[in-house]
């Protein structure tokens, strides 16, 4: 989200008036502590500072910020490669998610300057000075960037994301149009990383029941399939006050999403297509 110079000046007055406290609300156990400094390498010329959530739940601890020095020279441009520098030269006890380092796999999702995005197509260059990295926000921590998935992965589950067929089965396979397949673009790609549901404020007051913009986007994947003939059921299973309905169009999901998607629009053709069937 643009800020513009009177929105900033706008916003400080209201922190000027109304100042929130840095751990307001916080339990006692949660709240951040400054954590160790580690010096640039020597003989580094080109230093990058990052700030780096840790915590570790074995250590009994508050969670920390440590502040690592990354020579900019030794590693690669993306954020995944700083982490990786980080844990193979300076702590190895450094815990985050990554995979293939395409873009395809969500694993490496985390927060980073306050956005969500992947890790590995994040360059440094375009991160602040200096770089605030946290994990995903609104999930319990298993240890350092590597938030629990296990609550959103069964919202997931619950939508059904596979197709439901009731004629028999053909002898090849089932076909679709050129103009059939088409209308899922847009929607497949979806690599469930979650950036959009960690960013949904609705997700955060209404995570138990609320399935979030990134299982919504996936349950229009598959009811815009034209293979698919189980739409009535799939939207039987969607209708209800908080799974699609606490959605109030706030769209940070579709702000965040680092494959360029848009979950809004899909749980707005939801909407539109229970409406739909309602008339």
């Amino acid at each position: 989200m643009i800020i513009h110079s009177s929105d900033q000046v706008s916003r400080a007055r209201f922190l000027k008036r109304f100042p929130v406290p840095k751990n307001f609300g916080v339990p006692a156990e949660s709240r951040i502590v400054q954590g160790r400094t580690w010096p640039a390498p020597e003989g580094a010329r080109r230093v990058k500072v990052f700030k780096i959530y840790r915590y570790d739940p074995e250590r009994g601890t508050n969670p920390r910020i440590d502040t690592f020095h990354v020579d900019l020279d030794d590693c690669g441009p993306m954020v995944l490669d700083a982490l990786i520098w980080i844990k193979n030269k300076v702590d190895s006890t450094l815990t985050f998610r990554r995979s293939c380092r395409e873009g395809v796999c969500g694993s490496c999702a985390m927060n980073m300057d306050g956005t969500n995005w992947l890790a590995c197509t994040r360059f440094i260059s375009d991160l602040d000075a200096p770089a605030v990295i946290y994990p995903l926000a609104n999930m319990r921590i298993i240890k350092d960037l590597v938030p629990d998935l296990t609550h959103v992965f069964a919202q997931y589950e619950m939508i059904e994301p596979w197709l439901h067929v009731k004629t028999p089965d053909p002898e090849k396979e089932r076909l679709q149009s050129a103009e059939e397949r088409k209308q899922l673009d847009g929607y497949y790609e979806c690599i469930l990383c979650f950036c959009c549901t960690s960013g949904c404020p609705s997700h955060w007051w209404n995570g138990n029941r609320f399935l979030g913009p990134a299982t919504l986007l996936q349950a229009w994947r598959w009811l815009t399939d034209s293979r698919d003939e189980g739409s009535e059921e799939r939207l039987d299973r969607l209708e209800d006050p908080f799974r699609l309905y606490r959605c109030h169009t706030i769209l940070n999901c579709t702000r965040t999403c680092p494959k360029g998607l848009n979950p809004g629009k899909a749980i707005a053709e939801e909407k539109k297509a229970i409406l739909e069937r309602r008339s």
